[in-house]
């Protein structure tokens, strides 16, 4: 049966509405809904651009409808033939259980706006349904149970096939889940494409298809010295029988490639400590270990050795890299970046490379200064810092507009040509990009977490393409201090590192401060105390002093648990 009246639900940019009714017959009638309201879009030119062709075209758009209660949303509308909804997901920190929960709600309110006969068409990463036409095939605890869930709405499973973007070129996921591909204000897209531009008026460019961002352990690298420390790395075990297994195995691993998601609550793993099966006493066996990147290094050799690389292109790769760090406001457990691969010559290496560094200062010293008003004193220097090596650099930034909390250089990138990636003829430089910090420093925004808001407000701030100050939309935001101290195990020692890790993953990103006071070592025993100070602050949503307090007493279980203290 060809379908003659279409609902769309969850459209988000109309990406898929606007593709889709170029391939529908004539009299096929079509209504695209998304759950944001009007004013949201206003700051979207893409999705401005698609209700644009949508009206043309004659198609019924509305906006703020919620796909689990369509009746009260399409009063009056019934009896479509099918409905469709694109790769639900309930945002923001969401695991399998809201996931699953949202399923259930759609589908059992599908049932009082589809007629008879009519279908129901969701779309699903790999590995969500949970069904046996998933590759690879989740664990059933570990998926989204889509079977069950439609069996709320009295609907049964009667077809299983791939998404295809051909058949709709155009369409793109919305969110935050790839916003460096995604036409947005976003200003880490805004810097990345800044950059790249810049770069493209002296080099020829190539842009790549960002990697996976999960590799095995001893993947080869080409990272600098001390870039690649294992202990900062985010490990994920595939087939860990314990508490977390479920927010592991099911969120991260097969939708990592999909959405982007805030390592913060992904890091009660435990270190990897050899391979096999653990002491039973633990309960946890590994058949496979995964690090997140740390870089997009990790990823040169192949580029280079791929045969599509052309030497003396600009070869460019972006994406996310995750690292365990200290609480800073100015280090952050997840970003973006952007790296450049350029085989040059032997004979012209010194030549190319110096003219590669000048323009790349030239450019980067432009960017953080395009705010400045005319006649202001520049407060931002770039400087490229020779390693011991005599052959790589650091590229430094040193702001004197973050304040006192900046009080060291900050490090935005790397240029690495000493890596062991040798041809007869040619050698090779790579240069790495943060280019969330980039673009922390060119928009004077003191915060690394404002920039994975969900908060529609934020975007609204910026224009397409324009670097501007950024004025945040919550003032005052009220701080709440908690001290903590606790005798150590003097068998297990103490990751200060791990600490903070911890701590992170229990605030969900809201503890902005973590201050060492003092140390404390009883003479009789030679037992250890240590004293932090943490304190809880947002940037972009409300936090209340109860919800503090109860992520203080969660954090104080988990340092027991996790790091065998004893609090005092």
């Amino acid at each position: 049966m060809v379908p003659r009246r279409l609902l769309l639900v969850g459209e988000g940019n109309f990406s898929f509405a606007a593709s889709l009714i170029d391939t529908l017959e004539p009299g096929v009638t079509v209504t695209a809904t998304c759950l944001q309201h009007r004013a949201d879009l206003q700051g979207d030119p893409v999705a401005l651009e698609n209700l644009r062709r949508l009206r043309e075209r004659g198609v019924e758009v509305r906006f703020a409808v919620d796909c689990t209660q369509l009746a009260q949303a399409l009063q009056g509308h019934r009896d479509f033939d099918r409905i469709h909804f694109n790769f639900p997901h309930c945002g923001r920190k969401a695991g399998v259980a809201k996931n699953r929960a949202l399923l259930a709600k759609f589908f059992q309110s599908c049932t009082n706006v589809l007629g008879k006969d009519g279908e129901v068409h969701v779309a699903l990463c790999r590995g969500q349904g949970g069904t046996p036409a998933d590759k690879p095939q989740r664990e059933w605890h570990n998926s989204w149970q889509v079977v069950a869930m439609a069996a709320l709405g009295g609907f049964i499973l009667s077809d299983v096939r791939p998404f295809s973007c051909e058949a709709v070129p155009g369409y793109k996921c919305t969110g935050y889940r790839r916003f460096l591909e995604a036409p947005s204000c976003h200003p880490v897209r805004t810097i990345n494409e800044k950059l790249i531009a810049e770069l493209g008026k002296t080099f020829p460019l190539k842009r790549l298809k960002c990697l996976f961002p999960l590799l095995p352990r001893g993947s080869a690298s080409v990272l600098l010295p001390g870039t690649c420390d294992l202990l900062s790395a985010f490990w994920i075990s595939l087939h860990e029988d314990n508490p977390h297994s479920e927010a592991l195995s099911g969120e991260v691993i097969q939708e990592m490639e999909e959405v982007l998601v805030s390592v913060s609550e992904r890091t009660f793993t435990k270190r990897p400590a050899g391979d096999g099966c653990r002491g039973a006493h633990e309960g946890v066996c590994e058949e496979a270990t995964l690090c997140l990147r740390s870089s997009l290094l990790v990823h040169g050799e192949a580029v280079l050795h791929s045969p599509d690389f052309l030497p003396g292109a600009l070869h460019i790769l972006s994406g996310p890299v995750f690292r365990k760090c200290h609480i800073s406001p100015f280090m952050m457990p997840a970003f973006h970046e952007t790296l450049f691969l350029l085989g040059l010559n032997k004979n012209m290496e010194e030549s190319c490379l110096s003219s590669l560094l000048d323009h790349l200062k030239g450019i980067l010293g432009n960017l953080l200064t395009e705010t400045l008003l005319e006649g202001s004193i520049v407060s931002t220097s770039v400087e490229f810092v020779l390693q011991p090596n005599g052959k790589d650099y650091i590229i430094h930034v040193k702001s004197l507009s973050f304040g006192p909390d900046c009080t060291e250089n900050l490090i935005i990138g790397s240029v690495v040509t000493s890596a062991a990636v040798t041809q007869e003829h040619q050698c090779f430089v790579f240069v790495s990009i943060n280019l969330d910090l980039l673009a922390m420093l060119a928009y004077d925004i003191s915060d690394w977490r404002i920039l994975w808001t969900f908060d529609g407000r934020f975007l609204k701030r910026f224009a397409p393409g324009k670097i501007e100050r950024f004025k945040s939309y919550s003032l005052y935001p009220p701080r709440y201090v908690h001290d903590i101290s606790f005798w150590l195990d003097e068998k297990k020692g103490f990751d200060e590192l791990e600490f903070h890790t911890i701590a992170r993953a229990v605030s969900q990103d809201t503890i902005i401060s973590v201050q060492f006071l003092g140390r404390f070592q009883r003479p009789e025993t030679e037992q250890v105390s240590l004293c932090y100070r943490l304190i809880y602050q947002t940037c972009d949503k409300a936090l209340s002093p109860k919800l503090a307090a109860a992520m203080q007493s969660r954090f104080r279980e988990e340092i027991q648990r996790q790091l065998h203290v004893l609090l005092r």
